[in-house]
Order: C-alpha cells, then structure tokens, then sequence
C-alpha cells in the first residue's frame, strides 16, 4: 500500500473517530442538560403552583374578614336599632331586653351622639368616653372610616350612632396584612432562584421583584421589556388582596436553566475552537518538523556528494599536472563514480520500503572500510576481524546497510576526536 494512501486513511479513521467521541460527549452533555431543565422546570411549575395555592388562601382569608365585617356592620345596625327602640319605648320588660344586648356588646366601639355631635353614650372605647363632650377632633377622625348610622326616636328628631371596627378585627387584620407582605416577600426572594415582578392591577407599576438586576430594574423601558418577555413565557399569577387591590405575578425560568439551555452550543464552539487551533498548531509542528527533515537530508546529501566528487577534483587535478599513474587515477574515479551511484540509490529509497537480497554480509562490511580507509584521517586505524571471515549471506538491501556502516564509523572518528582505532567484530 503506498505511504500516502495508508496516511489518508488514518487520517480518514482518526477524524471518524474523533467525530464518534465528540458526538457521544456532546450527547450525553445534552442528555444531563435535558434532564437538569427537566427537573428545573419542574421546580419552577411547583413554585407557581405553590404561590397559586397560597393565593386563593390569601383570597379565602380576604373574603372571611370581609364576611366578619359584615356580620359586625349588622351587629352594629342592631345595636342602632336596639337605641330607637329605647328612646321610643317605655316597656320596663322591653328595656331589659335591649339593656341587655347593649351589654353584651364587649368588641364593637360605639359612641351615640344627638343631632348636634353631643355624646348619649359609649362603648368600648380605650379611655372614659366622660372625659370628652362633644363629638369632634381626633375622636372623630378615629370614628369616620363608616358613615354613622341614623336612630329616630321622634318626629324630626333623631341620634347617631358611630362605630369602629372591634379590637378583634383589627388584630386579625394586621395579621393578615403581615400574611400578604411576606407572601409578597417570599414571592418575589424565593428559593427557587425564579426571577420574578410583582405589579398592581395595571400592570404598570412594580410593587416588588426578586433574582433580578437592582440597575437594570430601575430603567422602565427594561422593566416593560422584562413583563413582556414573562408574559411570553408564563401567565402571570392574578392575586387579589382585598383592600390592598388586585396584584400580579410575572415569572419566568431561572437565570441558571436559561444559561444551561445554551451551554451546548457553547460546549460545540470551545471543541471546534480547540480542535481548529490544535489542528493548526500540529500543522505547524508536522511542516516545521518537515523542514528540518529535508534541510538534514540536504546537508547529509551535499556530505555524502561532497566526498566523492572532492576525489574526483583531486585526481583531475593530478591528472592535469600530468602526476600519477593513468590507470590507477581511472580505477579510483570509477570507484568514486560508482560511489557516486550508490548515493543516488539510497537516497531513491528514502520514503519506500527496502528491496532486500541475498547478500554476503562480510563483502559489503569489507568495501565498505576500503572506501573509507584513503577518504578518512591517517591518525584513525581500522581494526577487522572478519576480513578473512566465511562468506555469510543473509537478506538485505546492500547500498543501505553499507550507509549503516559509514555512518557508524563517522560517527566513531568525530567522537574520538579524528585519532584512535575502529574495531569491527
């Protein structure tokens, strides 16, 4: 199989492979993202379930004080009527009756004043309803959130009767009140990590927000950007507070799902950035490397040109100077020709699997020397045991393992300095 081919196609197989194990990692990453958001989402629907359940439990609080209201509004006409009826009769065994109910009113302020604001009477009130006169100042005030109620008890003449919300409405209506604001509270910090706005009945104004940029939500054109975007998301929760007016509730998924829903492109672009940078980088290595390899084959190419061609010089020089036997100077050049030959198939083999042949391994060690001998320091000795050995043939490619052998003793006379004896046994 050619080199080249064999070099596609590993490259071919460690690109598949690369591919399998980058789409696998990428899979499973998906599958654990998925999974994540699934239970994120979960969370986020059983936050929104949970803020709608306790919802209709504020609403069910709301509509159980507005029935007590009532029930102490009907409490209060009573008493109004139970007055009309004392200044109206005169049945000892009715007046026992009414004196009574009026007696058994231990929660309801009250206070009965004529027509002109002067106080009858008084009931319940946080100090002696004697140290004031008259109907009028701060007392008032306190007595006006309802209309008085109106007590004939003759032909154009006629009382009235103000009162308050009891002691005990009052203190379940702050506790309500502390109810709905950390109901507010634990809306908008929950621990679900949901961003999420509280608005009025408009939609416009912000009464609360939670897991959200401080900064960003004082801009209004964000913050109507943000309502729309939850909106688009989720229905907004509808809470009605009584008194307080209608609020909703906008939310949307938390900061961390929508990060982790895009954290498999980002896992995509830091491979692909990682891969095309190492692909360069090898690329580079591989053509650096390359070229180092070439520029060693060519100074080994002009050293192994140079020795045999400076011969040739030398015996045409000698030759021009008409010194040296003829037929000695030709034998030498043919051996620096066929030296020459021998250089140019070696270096035809690099890069292509060796032809071998039966040889005998002590002839090509033996012309090996021979041509080193005259072409190396005088001061280097060369010490052969197998000049005179038996013929040994084994299967190699003779112009290579000869380059062996040069090189080796190369090798030996730089490390020695160009002196001492090179033994080969």
């Amino acid at each position: 199989m050619d080199i080249y081919t064999q070099k596609k196609r590993s490259k071919i197989l460690l690109f598949i492979l690369a591919l399998v194990i980058i789409g696998v990692s990428i899979y499973y990453t998906n599958y654990l993202v998925r999974q994540f958001a699934k239970q994120e989402r979960s969370n986020v629907r059983l936050w929104a379930a949970a803020v709608q359940r306790k919802a209709k439990l504020v609403k069910y609080t709301e509509s159980f004080f507005k029935q007590l209201q009532q029930e102490e509004h009907k409490r209060v006409e009573l008493l109004a009527e139970v007055y009309k009826q004392i200044l109206s009769n005169n049945s000892s065994q009715d007046l026992t009756f009414y004196l009574d109910i009026i007696h058994n009113n231990n929660t309801i302020p009250v206070v009965l004043t004529d027509e002109n604001g002067k106080i009858l009477n008084a009931r319940n009130l946080d100090f002696p309803f004697d140290t004031l006169t008259y109907m009028n100042g701060e007392l008032l005030n306190k007595f006006s959130v309802y209309d008085p109620i109106e007590v004939p008890y003759a032909p154009n003449r006629k009382n009235y009767l103000f009162y308050q919300d009891s002691k005990f409405f009052k203190e379940l209506k702050e506790v309500l009140n502390d109810y709905i604001s950390a109901f507010i509270s634990e809306v908008a910090l929950n621990s679900s990590s949901v961003p999420v706005i509280i608005t009025d009945s408009t939609r416009q104004h912000v009464i609360q927000f939670g897991n959200l940029n401080d900064v960003r939500m004082s801009n209004p054109d964000y913050v109507k950007m943000k309502l729309t975007e939850m909106e688009s998301e989720n229905q907004p929760i509808k809470v009605s507070f009584g008194d307080q007016g209608t609020a909703y509730i906008f939310y949307q998924d938390s900061d961390l799902l929508t990060i982790i829903r895009f954290f498999p492109i980002a896992q995509i672009l830091i491979i692909a950035v990682f891969l095309t940078i190492a692909y360069f980088l090898f690329s580079y290595a591989r053509k650096a490397e390359q070229n180092r390899v070439w520029a060693g084959m060519a100074k080994e190419t002009a050293h192994q040109i140079g020795t045999p061609l400076s011969s040739i010089m030398a015996w045409m020089e000698l030759l021009k100077m008409g010194q040296g036997d003829s037929h000695q100077v030709a034998d030498e050049i043919q051996k620096d020709i066929n030296r020459l030959e021998m250089i140019t198939e070696r270096f035809s083999k690099i890069g292509s699997t060796p032809k071998l042949v039966q040889n005998d391994l002590v002839k090509i060690i033996n012309e090996t020397l021979e041509y080193l001998k005259p072409r190396t320091p005088k001061k280097v000795k060369y010490n052969s045991e197998i000049l005179s050995s038996k013929e040994v043939f084994i299967p190699v490619n003779a112009a290579l393992f000869s380059w062996v052998i040069e090189n080796l003793c190369k090798n030996a006379i730089d490390a020695m300095g160009g002196e001492g004896v090179i033994t080969i046994q």
